[in-house]
């Protein structure tokens, strides 16, 4: 089964006041970071999904240029479903589902994007394989490639939600002691609680 990744990273970061694509950690930039555990893992390739500030993003990317795809999407100011849809296009017709990466969750591994792939192989009959930690759905989230055109279809910021929703009977939820799978950082206090617990 081959399994592609998209990385979405088109935000603004309103909230942040700053790029969060480009905040440091662990000495390059959260993008490349995030990029770098994405090709560590068993994902067949990936596709960076960039918008706001995509050209200084880019920048941060470039030389994984042999490994990593940029799509820049006219759209995202859209929501991430927007985001989405350019990352599902630009990905091989080979590909029998995608794992769906945030740019702000940096304490995801490489080993739990393997772990979400080794569940689909196991159980190729579900539309969606998605992390909970202590009850909480988290992400990434693997789709399988049934569920590719009702994700295009969908619009505004809640990204695949809607179609989970509607496949909740043929998810497969991983249950993982990490709750890195619910962190995102969407504040600077958010940043600064994730550096001082990263150390």
């Amino acid at each position: 089964m081959i399994v592609h990744g998209i990385l979405l990273a088109a935000g603004r970061s309103a909230r942040m006041g700053r790029p969060k694509q480009l905040l440091p950690w662990q000495g390059r930039p959260l993008v490349r970071h995030v990029a770098e555990v994405a090709l560590a893992s068993r994902l067949a390739g990936l596709v960076v999904v960039l918008g706001a500030y995509a050209e200084e993003v880019a920048g941060a990317l470039e030389d994984l240029d042999g490994a990593v795809r940029r799509v820049v999407c006219a759209e995202h100011a859209r929501g991430q479903a927007a985001s989405l849809r350019c990352g599902l296009e630009a990905v091989p017709a080979s590909a029998g589902a995608v794992v769906v990466l945030l740019v702000d969750q940096p304490r995801v591994t490489a080993e739990l994007v393997n772990r979400l792939i080794i569940a689909f192989e196991a159980t190729p009959e579900v539309a969606a394989v998605a992390p909970r930690y202590r009850g909480q759905r988290g992400t990434p989230v693997l789709l399988a490639q049934r569920l590719f055109a009702e994700v295009r279809a969908l619009e505004g910021d809640l990204g695949a939600r809607p179609v989970l929703a509607r496949y909740a009977d043929a998810m497969h939820w991983l249950d993982v002691d990490d709750p890195a799978v619910v962190e995102d950082l969407d504040t600077p206090e958010d940043y600064e609680r994730l550096l001082r617990e990263s150390g």
